[in-house]
């Protein structure tokens, strides 16, 4: 899937209104990680960069500069260089970045000329600097450091960034889907191979082959596998050979995987029972709570509500099933609840797996939301979570994914 340049023109004319006048605003796409002496990770951009270009290329600047109605943006990319592309990989032409990102070819400058332009813009009296204060890269705060040699102290951006970014426009909500729709694929691959004996790095690798060969060679986050117990470890991502990480006849297995497509996340948990249930079997009496929980959420989140109120109302069902069985008293607390009810029901979802957005403020129509109610029993050495992405709409909420948690799509034997 490809996202027009269009949408990322139209990001860049909606975050210069959110620049004062007189100011510059600079956003990096950040550099590659080092792996070894010579070798790099794999390179993923701030997401701030490419929500503003579509390029996800290390080493690029865009500035965009404000004078009163008239603003600037200029792209700041290596020019092709036939000897270091020889070791480094071909470089993408002015022509294709332009193509790509919707800024004119007049637009985009050597990446050799930054420091001298950037050195104007920080002498330059009366211009505001921004720069991005929430950036994971090392670029931002070198550049920053740079411009206290000039006397000048950067301001940050990144508040106009995250009010653009909550909410999602249609090639964004369409992007959570596909990476959605390939994670389902995946996942219903990798349950074919599901059976006792099977370990998590078996189960680990297929997900991530079935994700790979759709297109993905970089993932939301971690894959997610754990066989039984090890599903109390709620980010398990070492997968195992052995011991613990084999599944077990009449165990489960917790699996949380999410694809990225064209940038954007998905984030989706499905539990497999190895072994068809009998009468009696607790997990199945977990399944249909976590089941009630699920309907109660996809029914309540709505714009208006928040993570807070989302919270409360799972507590409120989960504590009084938790007392029904046992676990806590009849008058329990949230802290009673939350000895079995581990995690927050809910978050963000865009560019990243938990995407930019306080947890204070109410949901508005278009927010993308992963929704993963989880319990978890020792005393039972039984805990899971499901988990689905959805779209807040004016009325409610629909989902992007499946949201499938029928007992036939559950049982592997």
């Amino acid at each position: 899937m490809v996202i027009e340049s269009s949408f990322f023109k139209e990001n860049r004319d909606r975050f210069v209104q959110g620049l004062k006048d007189d100011s510059a605003a600079f956003i990096f796409a950040g550099e590659e990680k080092p792996m070894s002496a010579d070798n790099s990770y794999r390179f993923h951009p701030d997401r701030n960069f490419y929500y503003l270009t579509g390029l996800a290329l290390a080493g690029l600047v865009l500035v965009a500069v404000k004078h009163g109605e008239e603003s600037v943006f200029t792209l700041y990319a290596p020019e092709h260089d036939g000897l270091k592309e020889r070791w480094t990989g071909k470089r993408m032409d002015f022509a294709r970045l332009s193509e790509l990102s919707g800024l004119t070819v007049d637009n985009i400058r050597d990446l050799d000329t930054f420091e001298d332009d950037a050195i104007g813009y920080a002498r330059e009296s009366g211009l505001s600097v921004f720069v991005d204060g929430t950036s994971i890269m090392d670029a931002p705060r070198r550049f920053m450091e740079k411009v206290k040699t000039f006397g000048k102290c950067t301001e940050d951006i990144s508040q106009v960034l995250v009010s653009l970014r909550i909410t999602k426009r249609t090639p964004e909500i369409e992007a959570v889907r596909r990476a959605a729709a390939i994670t389902e694929e995946a996942l219903a691959e990798t349950k074919k191979i599901i059976r006792p004996g099977v370990s998590e790095y078996e189960i680990y690798t297929r997900l991530e082959y079935e994700m790979a060969r759709r297109g993905n060679m970089l993932f939301a986050f971690q894959t997610i596998v754990s066989c039984g117990r090890n599903a109390f470890y709620l980010h398990h991502s070492d997968p195992e050979y052995d011991g613990d990480g084999i599944a077990q006849e009449g165990s489960f297995i917790q699996i949380d995987v999410g694809a990225r497509e064209a940038g954007y996340c998905a984030d989706i948990s499905r539990v497999y029972f190895v072994g068809a249930p009998e009468n009696g079997d607790r997990r199945l009496e977990l399944l249909e709570l976590i089941r009630t929980l699920r309907r109660e959420a996809f029914g309540f989140i709505a714009p208006g509500r928040t993570f807070d109120d989302l919270n409360s109302q799972m507590y409120d069902i989960c504590g009084k099933w938790l007392a029904k069985q046992g676990f806590i008293p009849d008058n329990f607390s949230v802290d009673d609840v939350r000895s079995y009810y581990w995690h927050n029901t809910s978050h963000y979802l865009g560019l990243d797996v938990h995407d930019v957005g306080g947890r204070s403020g109410a949901f508005a129509a278009g927010c993308c939301l992963a929704v993963e109610p989880g319990v978890y029993i020792p005393e039972w050495s039984i805990g899971f979570r499901i988990e689905d992405d959805v779209l807040v709409t004016p009325d409610g909420c629909e989902l992007l994914s499946s949201g499938r948690d029928d007992l036939e799509g559950i049982i592997a034997l």
